[in-house]
């Protein structure tokens, strides 16, 4: 398991994490996800002991991972830009990293370059930005990691290749108890794939837990009345957003969804429906909640 624990990390007078708590269980596919510069790709490089905390802790597996060799040696962290030693090939690079990881494993390097068609003795340098990640995802995955944390991990990869991997970290979850922490800014696809989401904003985890309680604790109502109502009869629900278009209503409300509707059902509506939201939704009104409004950007 990996819990934060008041996580602070800063890069001068800016807070990267701001006393982040939260928890990732083993066994699962962990989608992290949140506004730009939001502390994502900080919260993955205090984990796999690449950045020192200024205050708080990072607990991986019971232990720190910063000066802990043997605890590394289970985490690998593919960045957004892989890195490969200059002017190397998978060949190559798989040596370097059967030196550095006691868990690399040459037969499944073997079965995962004909996965993934790449020339072998191809200098990666000169392969295009999709075969670059499909090479560094090669390398990540033949390391045999407890934990594999993947800044932006579909990004310049084709439909297919997409399938391949969520298929592959699937697998991974099923047969090697992996642990996987995506990153993205592609909702569409961390909700196809993951089973507990993190959201972050300004360095604090705003949401985090399952994806399907998540979205039952938040809905979309639709409803309208004869008479346009006062709205503050609706003030005991915990409405995120209210939007009125004639006598149509509609809100957002964190809540549970039957308590909702029968909550609403006694104001006699002449209709009234709950309507689920995709990931994509949930996080932008939630980030609307939080005081990022993305309207006034489109202005």
């Amino acid at each position: 398991m990996i819990e934060a624990v008041n996580l602070t990390k800063r890069f001068g007078e800016a807070k990267a994490l701001n006393e982040m708590n939260c928890k990732i269980e083993e066994g699962s596919i962990y989608g992290l996800v949140g506004s730009n510069g939001s502390g994502k790709s900080t919260l993955l490089r205090v984990i796999a002991g690449v950045y020192y905390p200024d205050s708080g802790e990072i607990i991986v597996d019971h232990m720190r991972t910063f000066d802990n060799p043997a605890l590394k040696a289970k985490i690998f962290f593919l960045a957004d830009t892989p890195y490969f030693i200059h002017q190397s090939n998978l060949l190559e690079m798989a040596h370097f990293y059967q030196l550095m990881y006691p868990s690399f494993n040459r037969a499944r390097f073997e079965e995962l370059i004909e996965i993934f068609p790449l020339d072998r003795k191809a200098k990666i340098s000169h392969m295009s930005k999709g075969m670059q990640r499909q090479a560094a995802l090669i390398l990540a995955l033949s390391t045999m990691p407890k934990y594999l944390l993947l800044d932006e991990a579909f990004d310049g990869l084709d439909p297919v290749m997409r399938q391949v991997l969520k298929a592959l970290l699937c697998d991974g979850v099923a047969e090697q108890n992996l642990t996987a922490i995506i990153a993205s800014h592609n909702l569409r696809e961390l909700e196809d794939l993951c089973d507990h989401i993190g959201l972050i904003h300004k360095g604090k985890m705003l949401l985090n837990g399952e994806l399907d309680q998540l979205k039952q604790n938040l809905h979309k109502v639709q409803l309208a009345f004869a008479l346009n109502p006062d709205l503050s009869v609706l003030s005991s629900l915990n409405i995120l957003k209210t939007k009125r278009t004639g006598s149509l209503i509609e809100l957002i409300v964190r809540g549970e969804e039957q308590d909702t509707l029968s909550f609403l059902r006694k104001l006699n509506p002449l209709f009234v429906e709950s309507i689920p939201l995709s990931l994509e939704e949930i996080f932008i009104y939630e980030l609307e909640a939080n005081g990022y409004d993305y309207n006034s950007i489109l202005k």
